[in-house]
């Protein structure tokens, strides 16, 4: 099998290279999807991936993403909206300010019901909770956990997901995402992070709200596991 890329192509200059065929989902074994990769990978500086599931399983759950252009420009690419970062698949998701007020997302993602945590409220025709606390260490962000958790158990459900959002989408937002996978998966403070670290790898919650999780981990699970002073965190 041979794999021809057109000369305007510079994979070694590329951030991000997704292979996929029409429906792998593993990497062990042989495919279309991991003989490219392997190909790729050869030229490429950065780690190639392969999706899983391939185009198949992808457009079953994100049609809306589906289109019949194969080239894009710089232009095109560098204005596409980018949408919340999926943190439970089809019922939680993490955004900003922007996504929070975008009814298109809203649609697309099935979004029914929302957590706003920013000093100012978005206005919607959906159930909201609105926990108005700044980005600051000093700001008190785990008295709201409980509410908040209440909250999204009572309205995250198939075809109603919910969309948590702060001003950036990067310290508030995750700190509450965070705080409701330990209470919903009782996980540990470390597994939450280093799952939605995965899923969004700019994400950061500030350290006072590092701090207030280890609370909440404690809160939740009985003692404090996480060790918070190491690097990561």
């Amino acid at each position: 099998m041979q794999f021809l890329l057109p000369e305007s192509i510079e994979l070694a200059s590329m951030k991000y290279c997704v292979v996929y065929d029409s429906r792998t989902n593993s990497l062990e074994g042989e495919g279309p999807a991991l003989e490219c990769a392997k190909v790729i990978s050869q030229v490429c500086h950065k780690p190639v991936l392969v999706l899983r599931g391939g185009y198949e399983e992808f457009s079953a759950y994100y049609h809306f993403f589906r289109s019949q252009k194969v080239f894009w420009m710089p232009q095109e690419i560098d204005d596409f909206q980018p949408y919340p970062i999926e943190i439970i698949h089809g019922l939680l998701y993490m955004g900003d300010q922007s996504q929070a007020n975008d009814h298109h997302i809203h649609k697309d993602l099935k979004i029914k019901s929302e957590v706003n945590v920013s000093l100012e409220p978005i206005q919607l025709s959906m159930p909201i909770l609105h926990i108005s606390v700044p980005d600051s260490c000093d700001s008190d962000l785990l008295q709201f956990f409980s509410t908040i958790c209440d909250f999204i158990d009572c309205h995250m459900a198939p075809n109603s997901a919910v969309l948590v959002s702060s001003t950036l989408g990067i310290s508030r937002s995750s700190a509450v995402i965070i705080a409701y996978l330990i209470h919903s998966r009782r996980w540990t403070l470390q597994e939450a992070w280093s799952h939605v670290r995965k899923c969004k790898t700019n994400m950061r919650p500030n350290r006072g709200f590092v701090q207030q999780l280890s609370e909440w981990e404690k809160t939740v699970l009985g003692h404090q596991i996480t060790d918070i002073s190491e690097p990561r965190f």
